[in-house]
């Protein structure tokens, strides 16, 4: 499969008018943290909160009319599906996508709002793309590849040609891979324009597939990824995406882990007013964990905003615990009246807030006069909560951190 800067460039005009130019922006917050100028790409406020609908769009533009007289059909855990079925309903065809069956919920949902068919097949993206061939072979309906395309390559790497409008001097670029389509097609674009910036790619500790063929390791990961960024969950990674662009364009590739995204959602809800998914927060997560060589000016991908409402909350949850800003432990007391008085004086003394109690008597670890006292507390970070724990240690309380 071969893109170059050219093809990027059509794609670019078939683009214009149609969606947004998303902003690029400087984050002095996150600059701060990470140690240069840190750049944010808001493709989570692109059309379908996703980059995902330059390369379907530009894939589905470039059919002739018989093709799109057949209709379209693609598999997508989510943002793919969102970006086919828009662009197939702004050019006039049908479009058919397959999910699958644990897809985000408010993905499902507002791909059938673009007026596209959902087929909801299989626990993990790999089985909804076979089930996708078959209707293409039943059917006669164009299959649209969510990244083994070069028009989608090329559509994903427009991405780039804003960035450098922007930044013109950038010395790195972070992204987050799942099939590896936005990272082609954003390499094949740096490396044309400025092949002294570095690009570096990231998955997920449970899905390091690409990483692992980068490094020239064996996979063994069984069965299938589990993660918060399950926009980028592709268990097995693509031989041809690899071998033509990542081997030769691609600079490094780290991953990270659920509670690094998790926190990586926070600081943007909280610095940037942003709602950013788990695989768009995977780039930022990678600059506040990971040591790479970012130079003075770097900018992340934050490649998606659709996070399910339903996990919202728990994401949140895991963001303030890694902050340090929510902690959870427990205290080992005797049984009797006044304990559970004394030790909130002690948390309130403290100015923690207490967000959740549980009470246990009955533990198999207890003795007869034991109760365990389970707390959630909100903190102020990291020595708040270590001066918590000192406080109720030295009030004689056992604590089981």
């Amino acid at each position: 499969m071969r893109v170059g800067l050219k093809d990027i460039q059509q794609a670019r005009q078939r683009l214009q008018g149609v969606l947004h130019e998303t902003q690029t922006d400087l984050s002095s917050s996150a600059s701060q943290v990470v140690g240069s100028d840190v750049f944010f790409k808001y493709e989570n406020t692109q059309l379908t909160g996703s980059f995902k609908i330059r390369g379907a769009f530009n894939k589905i533009s470039s059919l002739t009319d018989s093709e799109k007289k057949r209709g379209v059909v693609a598999s997508s855990a989510g943002n793919h599906a969102q970006g086919v079925a828009l662009s197939a309903k702004l050019l006039g065809t049908k479009a058919t996508i397959v999910m699958p069956v644990g897809a985000s919920l408010n993905k499902v949902s507002a791909t059938r709002s673009y007026g596209a068919e959902v087929v909801l097949h299989g626990a993990f993206y790999d089985e909804a793309y076979a089930k996708a061939r078959e209707i293409e072979k039943e059917t006669g309906a164009v299959f649209v590849h969510p990244y083994e395309d070069p028009f989608i390559v090329a559509g994903q790497g427009t991405v780039a040609l804003e960035i450098l409008e922007k930044v013109p001097d950038l010395d790195s670029i972070v992204v987050a891979i799942g099939g590896g389509g936005l990272i082609s097609g954003i390499a094949t674009a740096i490396k044309a324009l400025r092949p002294q910036c570095r690009v570096i790619g990231v998955q997920t500790e449970s899905a390091p597939s690409m990483a692992k063929l980068f490094r020239g390791e064996s996979d063994e990961t069984q069965g299938g990824p589990q993660t918060i960024a399950d926009g980028i969950a592709v268990k097995n990674p693509s031989q041809e995406i690899f071998e033509s662009f990542i081997r030769e364009s691609v600079d490094e590739i780290v991953t990270v882990n659920d509670d690094e995204i998790a926190a990586a959602i926070v600081f943007l809800l909280e610095r940037t007013k942003n709602l950013v998914e788990g695989a768009g927060a995977v780039s930022l997560a990678a600059m506040m964990n990971r040591s790479l060589k970012l130079g003075k000016k770097t900018c992340a991908v934050l490649s998606g905003g659709n996070i399910d409402l339903n996990v919202i909350a728990k994401v949140v949850t895991k963001g303030l615990i890694r902050q340090g800003r929510l902690a959870e432990f427990s205290v080992v007391a005797n049984d009797q009246p006044g304990t559970l008085e004394l030790l909130t004086r002690i948390l309130a003394a403290q100015k923690a807030n207490i967000m959740e109690i549980r009470h246990d008597r009955v533990g198999s670890h207890l003795s007869l006069r034991e109760a365990k006292i389970d707390f959630v507390i909100e903190t102020m970070g990291p020595e708040h909560s270590h001066a918590i724990m000192d406080s109720l240690k030295k009030s004689g309380f056992r604590v089981l951190a």
